[in-house]
């Protein structure tokens, strides 16, 4: 996993360091913010290990392994929200946080020391939602958007009008909540945060990069918040007789059949289980039997 460098593109006083291949993981697109009196780096990834720009403190969105590659290469202080605090802080909290197999515990962990670099930072602060960082002529506030993790956080640049909603990412995959720390409810609030938020330009952290103006914003957001109706309708199609969440999970709401890995069946089962729920309190599905869920 080779960590090459990435292209600069200016949006008024921010810079987006665009990761290989537009940013898909496991790279992923930062920030560089430059105000009269400071500077800061957001999401500081696999491409930020061997070419970091200088910067005066690091912001992260969320504690996953593609936003935190590059911050070995800055020893400024670091900032996440308090809800990833402990994950940012501690490696092992962070592999925890994905919820894997005992007997894969080692291998991600390994995967995360080598390839991502992560070693954790103890010396990580937490911000809230609100918590706004001057730079001199430049602001950068804190717009918290849980549900992918607790801690997930969106950044809006003034007066640029510069929004970084992070892995509200708005490709085809799809909203991603199959962590432990993961909510579906709250992953929809945050999209709808995301919404009601006039910007210039709204950034994301993989494929898509930048979209200019709020029409065009909306509309991709739209799309990609359906694909979790899709799950749903997919699911209720496949309840049409009793089945199991093992069942569900073999079937596959989130990947394709091909995709291969040991966090694919823990992510099915808990993105399973909170749609299972949700359609339950609904009254569109029904538990016919002890573990056996049938649409209604």
């Amino acid at each position: 996993m080779p960590a090459t460098g990435y292209t600069a593109v200016e949006y008024g006083g921010v810079s987006v360091l665009v990761g290989p291949r537009r940013g898909a993981y496991p790279y992923g697109n930062s920030l560089l913010v430059h105000g009269t009196s400071a500077s800061l780096v957001v999401d500081p990834s696999l491409s930020l290990v061997e070419a970091a720009p200088p910067a005066d403190l690091v912001l992260v969105s969320h504690a996953h392994e593609d936003h935190i590659a590059g911050l070995g290469s800055y020893d400024v202080p670091v900032h996440i929200h308090r809800g990833d605090l402990d994950a940012l802080r501690s490696r092992a909290a962070l592999v925890a946080g994905y919820g894997l197999p005992p007997g894969d515990v080692e291998e991600v962990d390994r995967t995360m020391r080598d390839q991502f670099h992560v070693h954790g930072r103890a010396d990580a602060k937490a911000f809230d939602d609100g918590t706004v960082f001057d730079l001199g002529g430049r602001t950068v506030t804190v717009v918290h958007l849980p549900g992918h993790t607790e801690g997930h956080s969106g950044f809006l640049v003034e007066p640029d009008g510069f929004l970084f909603i992070a892995d509200i990412d708005l490709t085809s995959f799809g909203p991603y909540y199959g962590d432990v720390g993961s909510d579906l409810p709250d992953y929809e609030a945050s999209m709808r945060r995301c919404r009601d938020i006039d910007a210039r330009w709204y950034g994301t952290s993989h494929q898509k990069g930048v979209i200019e103006g709020p029409a065009e914003f909306r509309h991709r957001l739209d799309v990609f918040a359906a694909v979790v109706q899709k799950r749903e309708a997919a699911l209720l199609d496949f309840l049409s007789e009793p089945r199991t969440v093992e069942e569900i999970v073999e079937h596959r709401l989130v990947y394709r059949p091909h995709v291969e890995g040991p966090h694919v069946r823990p992510v099915e089962r808990r993105t399973a289980v909170q749609h299972l729920d949700r359609l339950e309190s609904l009254g569109r599905v029904e538990q016919v039997e002890q573990g056996r869920f049938r649409a209604r």
